[in-house]
C-alpha cells in the first residue's frame, strides 16, 4: 500500500467516477430502463448503448455548449430511435417508453452521486491541487458549471479538446503535468481499470479504484490498483481529512 503522505495533488476522471458511484454508465442506463419497466432484454438494450456511443464517437452530435442534460437527452434518442427501428419499443400513445421520463429518472439519480462527489471535491481542494483527466465530448467545462464543480479543478484534461484519449498514458502525463507536480506525487481516481487505474500506473501516478457495477455486470476482481474503495467518501479516511 502507498504510503499517502507522499500524495501532493489528486487527479479524477468523470463519467462513471463523479457522477455514477462506480457504475459503468451502460450499466446505469440499464437500471433506468429496469426500473421505469421497459420490455427489454439485456442484448437488446447493450446493442442499442453501442450503436450511441459509436455515432458520438464518428461524429459531432454533442455540442460544445451542451449542459450534461443536453447531453444525456441526445443519447436517450439516439437509443430510443435504434430500439423503435428494430421494433423493440414505442413511443407513441401507448408508449413503452417514455424519453422525458427516463431523462429526468438519470438526471435526478447523476445530480444525487454528483452531489455526494461535490462535498469530497470541496474538502479535498482545501488541501490538494486537484485535476480531471477526462474522455468527454468538448462540453466539461459546462458540466462542471452546471452542477458547481468548476471551481475545484486546476486543470482540465479533456480528449475532445486535447485530441488524445485514454486509455493512450499521454493523456494522464498531460494532467501531471498540467499539476506541476511529479508523477509519484499524483493520486488518480477512476472507475475504469482499463482507461484510468493501468495507464495512470504507466505514467507513474498512484492509483484509487472506485469499484463499481462494471459493463457486463459483474465486479471487477481487485487488480493493480494501489487502493480500491467503493464510495468516494472514502477518500478522506484514505487521505486522513
Amino acid at each position: 500500500m502507498e504510503k499517502m503522505d507522499e500524495i501532493n495533488a489528486l487527479i479524477f476522471d468523470y463519467g462513471g467516477t463523479l457522477d455514477t458511484g462506480g457504475c459503468h454508465w451502460g450499466r446505469f442506463f440499464w437500471h433506468a430502463y429496469q426500473t421505469l419497466h421497459v420490455p427489454l432484454t439485456w442484448q437488446q438494450f447493450a446493442e442499442a448503448y453501442v450503436y450511441t456511443e459509436r455515432t458520438l464517437a464518428k461524429q459531432q452530435v454533442i455540442m460544445p455548449d451542451f449542459t450534461f442534460r443536453d447531453t444525456l437527452k441526445t443519447k436517450i434518442r439516439l437509443q430510443v430511435q435504434w430500439l423503435a427501428q428494430k421494433g423493440l419499443v414505442k413511443t407513441d400513445g401507448q408508449s413503452y417508453v417514455e424519453p422525458d421520463t427516463l431523462l429526468d429518472f438519470l438526471y435526478n439519480k447523476v445530480r444525487e452521486y454528483t452531489f455526494e462527489s461535490k462535498e469530497v471535491l470541496a474538502i479535498l481542494a482545501q488541501r490538494f491541487p486537484l485535476g480531471l483527466v477526462t474522455n468527454f465530448y468538448g462540453n466539461m467545462d459546462v458540466v462542471l458549471r452546471e452542477f458547481q464543480l468548476d471551481g475545484y479543478f486546476c486543470h482540465v484534461v479533456e480528449s475532445a479538446v486535447v485530441g488524445v484519449k485514454k486509455p493512450d498514458p499521454a493523456i494522464f502525463k498531460m494532467g501531471v503535468e498540467a499539476l506541476g507536480v511529479k508523477p509519484n506525487e499524483v493520486l488518480v481516481v477512476g472507475d475504469s481499470i482499463d482507461k484510468d487505474i493501468i495507464p495512470a500506473k504507466q505514467v507513474g501516478c498512484k492509483t484509487v479504484w472506485i469499484k463499481g457495477e462494471t459493463w457486463d455486470g459483474t465486479l471487477q476482481k481487485e487488480a493493480c490498483a494501489d487502493h480500491v474503495i467503493t464510495r468516494i467518501g472514502a477518500l478522506r479516511t484514505l487521505l486522513k481529512l
